[in-house]
């Protein structure tokens, strides 16, 4: 019975992170179609807030992690958006050159200040027994904020003003401009929610993961991956796409090894795209959430 309930909790786990992951990939390319390559190094600069506020500034760790790395990554995500991503739209494969760009920039900047060494942030809240196994509680709280922050996303799209303009500019942004809303500025307004929907997620993993400059190769695979299989409801199919993944990656890097789980993840997804060609979600939704 311990073995199972440690098993339930470490599935639960792999599918907060997978579904943290791909929160803000899927406002960026789930949403926009900005094929967004330095979405691993937003989340790498939210862990690197975190490590600044803590160690250097001494500012308590959940300021830090939830409301400083978040708008920190979000106001980086809309200086980008200005002088970059805005010319760019409606051209992926150029998106996709630039932000590789952007990635390469962000690493460099981030190595040449920190130097390419392994940083870390202490797990708060210690650990807990379950039975003859043991799992630190923070854990249970990142699988919490990742369930507290899909609650919020799916109520700003789908109750308030915001939401509804969001999704009707990214479906027809034509008959938007004739409404007279403005593409531009709702565009620049949600890939910078995007970007701190990111840095959160950075922010929130960090003290689960070490942090180094490369960090968001890892990061951004994984993210896609999930992103793209979910199809085309954005975070329906995150979510869908994480329960499945993380399920199958936390099974077997307990049986086996995390990079057998990795590897079976893989496996997964594409037998998943060659069933579903246009997503888990794509028979059932046109570009909702």
């Amino acid at each position: 019975m311990d073995l199972v309930g440690i098993q339930i909790i470490q599935v639960l786990s792999g599918i907060a992170t997978l579904a943290l992951m791909g929160a803000g990939l899927a406002v960026i390319f789930g949403m926009m179609r900005v094929i967004n390559f330095a979405h691993g190094e937003f989340m790498m600069l939210g862990g690197y807030v975190v490590i600044v506020c803590t160690e250097q500034l001494g500012i308590n760790l959940w300021v830090a992690m939830l409301i400083i790395a978040p708008i920190f990554v979000g106001l980086v995500g809309l200086v980008f958006e200005r002088i970059l991503i805005r010319f760019l739209y409606g051209r992926m494969i150029d998106t996709l050159i630039a932000t590789w760009g952007l990635s390469l920039f962000l690493i460099g900047v981030i190595t040449w200040i920190f130097g390419n060494v392994t940083k870390g942030v202490q797990t708060p809240l210690g650990s807990y027994s379950f039975g003859d196994y043991s799992e630190k509680t923070y854990t249970l709280v990142m699988i919490a904020f990742t369930i507290i922050i899909y609650i919020a996303i799916f109520a700003v799209l789908r109750r308030t003003k915001l939401g509804l303009i969001a999704r009707g500019t990214m479906q027809n942004p034509n008959q938007a401009s004739c409404l007279g809303i403005s593409p531009p500025r709702v565009y620049m307004i949600t890939f910078a929610i995007g970007a701190a929907l990111t840095g959160l997620a950075g922010a929130i993993l960090a003290p689960l993961n070490t942090v180094i400059p490369t960090i968001g190769v890892s990061y951004v695979a994984q993210a896609f991956i999930t992103v793209i299989t979910g199809g085309a409801a954005a975070f329906t199919g995150t979510v869908l796409a994480s329960g499945v993944f993380g399920t199958v990656r936390q099974i077997i890097s307990f049986e086996w090894t995390p990079i057998l789980g990795q590897v079976f993840l893989l496996i997964t997804a594409v037998i998943l795209l060659r069933i579903f060609p246009t997503g888990i979600t794509g028979r059932f939704f046109r570009r909702s959430t």
